[in-house]
Order: structure tokens, then C-alpha cells, then sequence
């Protein structure tokens, strides 16, 4: 799948719910399938900064691709942190610099999150774009 397409899905399975309520429980959801991290990634080098809570981000360079595991001790986060993967992992360097991730206002998440967590959200994206930046100054 491409990268709009994952987007395109993500903002369907948000439109099937009119509740915000029920929405913040998908996105919770979404957190708890997300797979568990690694201790060993959970360090401050890791931690997003700018983040109302503790969010992990750990990104590997294999053949190509950046491969992104997250984790967050806040549940809504951990969903937050899990689409952001959803999209974004197993790309090249070159697709997530041009992303424009446009699932995050389609959703209705730039207006639902309280002030910290949209700033939080943008900590993450700045973050996995600064990944790209990296490995892509490596190819």
C-alpha cells in the first residue's frame, strides 16, 4: 500500500464514528495493538522532548527503509505514536520527507487534541522527519 492510500484508511475507520469519545477510544485501540518496544530503546536519546508524556521513538535503516517501534506511557499518545507508524514505517528516507501527513486534520485529530498533545504530535513528526533527514544524508 502506498503511503496516501494507509492515509486514506485511517481517515475512514475515523469517519465511521460521529462521537469524539468513541474516536479517542479507537485511537486508544490502536495504541494497545501497537507492538511493545524494547527496553533497551526506551532511553532519553529516544524520548520526543516537547511530549506532555513519556514517547519513545527508536528508527533502524535496513536495505533502504526506516523501520520505527514506539512506545508512550500515556494511551491516547501510544495510539497518536502507532499511526504515525502505521504510515510512516517501512518507507525510504525520501517518502517520509515528502509526506504530506494529511490523515492527522482529515481525522479531526489537529482540533480534538488538548494544546500538549498537539504539540506532542508535533515533537513525534519533527522527530521521525529528522530520522529521515539522517539516513537519508547516509545513502
Amino acid at each position: 500500500m502506498t503511503i496516501n492510500e494507509i492515509q486514506d484508511e485511517i481517515i475512514q475507520e475515523f469517519e465511521v464514528f460521529d462521537d469524539w469519545m468513541d474516536r479517542y477510544a479507537l485511537l486508544i485501540e490502536i495504541g494497545k495493538e501497537l507492538a511493545e518496544m524494547p527496553s533497551e530503546y526506551k532511553t532519553d536519546q529516544n524520548l520526543i522532548s516537547g511530549c506532555q508524556s513519556n514517547v519513545w521513538f527508536h528508527a533502524e535503516f535496513k536495505e533502504g527503509k526506516i523501520y520505527f517501534t514506539a512506545d508512550s506511557d500515556a494511551v491516547i499518545t501510544k495510539g497518536i505514536a502507532a499511526l504515525l507508524i502505521r504510515v510512516l514505517s517501512e518507507r525510504t528516507p525520501k517518502e517520509i520527507l515528502e509526506t504530506d501527513l494529511y490523515f492527522i486534520k482529515k481525522t479531526g485529530l489537529q482540533q480534538h487534541l488538548s494544546p500538549t498533545r498537539s504539540n506532542g504530535l508535533l515533537s513525534m513528526i519533527k522527530q521521525l522527519k529528522l530520522y529521515a533527514m539522517a539516513f537519508n544524508a547516509l545513502k
